[in-house]
């Protein structure tokens, strides 16, 4: 991954709770920075650089991820208070996202409807990384170019969160994928286990886990090498319990038809 400097604070994003801003950045980029400050620590970044790494990996269209350096001086002009509290917490190595300018939300009533193959590895990639945030209501795609772009995966992974066992969180069938937005039409979902299934291996699971900082991983804890062992174990175990988060997105979008 590339690592870039905050220049200068365009604007704050505040559809959010976490307040993402757009940013300038050193190489004259635009960015969607997320900040390691936030309310939901930096759990959400790791969550969304690995998501945004295996995303990759399974030829899924996103922005480019970028690491993002903020400097205390950033905000010094800035008027809200709640932002220069957030800029000074967030001093140092941050993630952000390519700012995709005059890009659409996807609407699934206004359309247009996304082919079944994209729909069904989109789906089949949101069960796999437990992403809960993917809904009608908040779909986290854009329309952009004509493409769709996955963006938003700070909520998945979220057995890191609650500190269930990997063993366990890779076994779930992951449930929430009823109120999934493109559900309606995954009907290739067999075929998009069958090609994901084919570019994932635990190779690919180092290689995005080898990308996440050490500052992000450490905890009192645990160290930063268990914590990529524990991601590792889970992402290796959720690969083989693929039949059982996939029998039940197929189960759940037969009650929609």
């Amino acid at each position: 991954m590339r690592t870039v400097a905050a220049t200068r604070y365009v604007t704050p994003l505040r559809e959010g709770g976490s307040l993402p801003a757009i940013v300038e950045a050193d190489d004259s980029g635009m960015y969607v920075l997320k900040f390691r400050g936030a309310g939901q620590g930096p759990g959400a970044l790791v969550a969304e650089l690995i998501c945004g790494q295996l995303a990759l990996a399974l030829a899924l269209p996103l922005p480019e991820l970028v690491l993002a350096v903020v400097e205390p001086a950033l905000g010094r002009n800035e008027p809200d208070a709640e932002i220069r509290e957030l800029l000074k917490k967030s001093a140092g190595l941050n993630l952000a996202v390519d700012y995709l300018p005059r890009s659409i939300t996807f609407d699934p009533v206004v359309g247009p409807p996304p082919a079944a193959e994209l729909a069904s590895r989109i789906a089949w990639f949101d069960a796999f990384i437990t992403n809960v945030d993917r809904t009608p209501r908040n779909p986290n795609l854009l329309w952009w170019h004509r493409q769709l772009y996955l963006i938003d995966h700070g909520a998945a992974l979220y057995f890191h969160f609650s500190g269930e066992p990997p063993a366990e969180a890779a076994r779930n069938p992951f449930p929430a994928i009823k109120s999934h937005v493109l559900l309606p039409w995954a009907a290739a979902l067999e075929e998009a286990d069958r090609a994901c299934r084919g570019r994932l291996d635990p190779a690919v699971f180092r290689r995005a886990l080898a990308e996440v900082p050490d500052q992000w991983l450490e905890a009192p804890e645990q160290g930063a090498a268990a914590r990529r062992a524990m991601y590792q174990e889970f992402f290796e175990r959720r690969l083989d319990a693929a039949p059982i988060f996939v029998e039940e997105a197929v189960r759940a979008r037969s009650r929609l038809l």
